[in-house]
């Protein structure tokens, strides 16, 4: 059990702790080749909640799931803990697939989140779920009024999923008075992510979901039935759903649908006597309105968790990503350093774990399903860009629904969308990337010195891809 925590410590802290708690199997990888009607690549929330949706319709389905290391130690297993809604990316959403259909995804999430909390309770999951709301901060002056179009556009068609703020009120629940306003929403929780993956793991087990961890896919080969090559074994499947977030950059299909950033995650030892005194003792999350985005919660025991989205400039070539964007941070000084410009009572010695992971960010932000280019029976999900612990359970009834074949509201969602190219090949990709973050972080840079960046700098961070939640830079926000 010792050596399991340790080769997966590399990953988070988060999944070291849920590894700790528990008493798993050793990892039982794929020996032999084997059927199955469904075969899914990647056992975090996306492949997890898929495979358990699909044995509640379907219990004689014979699904399986491989899983290149532990399910959780890819962006499941190491996020930031939010589950939060869609409607923060309510404009985008409208944009992409119209105001009613919008309207029901957005509702859909926040109902989402209370299933989850059932869900939990019901199969005995404890993931240190907080029902305790997430605000939505402006830290610089330049930040302010970021959700005004989003709140305003909802506001007028009869919705209030925000709440608006007091003069004050932002650094009071925060507990920093580098919070200068927001708004908040009440329907939004925070988890430990990666013994709720663990805990979903250990469900779609007893549903009769077969699991193969240390087996990652070496090839996917096309055909009806489609065949999904491992090191040691195959697994021959009428339907595949690729459930590999930033790891599907490996297909050139889906590579140009999104870019890969980074996110870089560090963690304080329990300070409950510093959060007591600044009054932030409960689970609400908190991010800002940079494009680099901060997020950042406290723990049941009184660790602050602080993250910060797209932060390194190390981007990845192609499909190269490997283990490019594994293990310990390579900005935890940085990211510290902002923990403490927030939260000055943190001493440098409080932090004492960091860690990085991709994140698979398509250009307005919202996750994509649907079935390969000329393989009707090869789904994929990809483009969480930094919200995927709420919307994955959306994602799995989805991907449910097409590997059945079923023609519901799930199959003709408005997220079931074609894959495009969204972003331009190599090398003009990766050059033009780093052009893009360089500016963006600029921009930011300008906004924490409360000076205005220059013209080239703000119209080449216009080229970003969306994030966590509108800013005054996205595109949808300043035309």
């Amino acid at each position: 059990m010792s050596s399991v925590i340790t080769r997966c410590s590399q990953f988070s802290s988060w999944l070291s702790a849920a590894l700790a708690q528990e008493n798993p199997l050793v990892p039982t990888p794929l020996t032999q080749h084997v059927n199955a009607d469904v075969c899914i690549v990647g056992g975090g929330f996306t492949g997890l909640w898929s495979a358990i949706r699909i044995k509640e319709a379907s219990p004689e389905t014979e699904v399986v799931i491989v899983e290149a290391r532990m399910c959780g130690s890819g962006a499941s297993g190491r996020n930031g803990g939010f589950v939060l809604s869609l409607w923060a990316k309510y404009q985008s959403l409208a944009k992409m697939c119209g105001e009613a259909e919008a309207l029901r995804l957005c509702q859909l999430s926040s109902q989402a989140i209370f299933e989850l909390e059932a869900f939990c309770q019901q199969h005995g999951i404890d993931a240190q779920l907080r029902l305790d709301g997430w605000l939505w901060a402006a830290t610089t002056t330049a930040q302010l009024g970021s959700w005004e179009g989003t709140a305003s556009q909802l506001e007028r068609l009869g919705q209030s999923p925000f709440l608006r703020l007091a003069a004050g009120q932002a650094a009071q629940l925060a507990g920093s008075a580098l919070h200068l306003d927001g708004v908040f929403e009440p329907v939004s929780a925070s988890i430990q992510p990666a013994m709720l993956a663990r805990g979903l793991l250990r469900h779609a087990r007893k549903l009769g979901v077969k699991v193969y961890e240390s087996t990652p896919m070496q090839r996917l080969e096309a055909g009806s039935p489609a065949r999904v090559q491992c090191p040691q074994g195959s697994v021959r499947a009428g339907k595949v759903i690729l459930a590999m977030n930033a790891w599907a950059a490996q297909f050139a299909d889906i590579r140009k649908a999104f870019v890969v950033v980074s996110s870089d995650v560090v963690m304080t030892r329990p300070l409950p006597d510093l959060l007591e005194s600044i009054g932030w003792t409960n689970g609400m999350t908190i991010s800002d309105s940079r494009m680099l985005v901060h997020y950042y919660r406290t723990t049941p025991d009184g660790c602050i968790v602080f993250g910060k989205g797209g932060g390194s400039e190390q981007l990845v070539y192609g499909s190269r990503l490997a283990d490019k964007l594994d293990g310990p941070s390579g900005i935890a000084d940085t990211v510290a350093a902002h923990l403490r410009r927030a939260y000055p009572g943190v001493q440098a010695s409080d932090v004492i774990s960091n860690w990085t992971g991709p994140i698979d960010r398509t250009h307005n932000g919202l996750p994509h399903f649907g079935a390969l280019p000329q393989q009707a029976n090869v789904f994929y999900a990809i483009g969480y860009s930094g919200n995927g612990v709420g919307p994955s359970m959306l994602g799995g009834r989805i991907l449910a629904a097409l590997a059945l074949g079923q023609d519901n509201e799930w199959a003709r969602c408005g997220l079931v969308q074609g894959l495009q190219r969204d972003f331009p090949p190599e090398p003009i990709r990766y050059i033009g990337g780093r052009l893009v973050r360089h500016a963006v972080g600029q921009v930011d840079l300008a906004a924490d010195e409360n000076r205005q960046p220059s013209w080239l700098m703000q119209q080449l961070s216009k080229l970003a891809p969306a994030g966590l939640s509108p800013t005054r830079n996205t595109p949808s926000q300043s035309r």
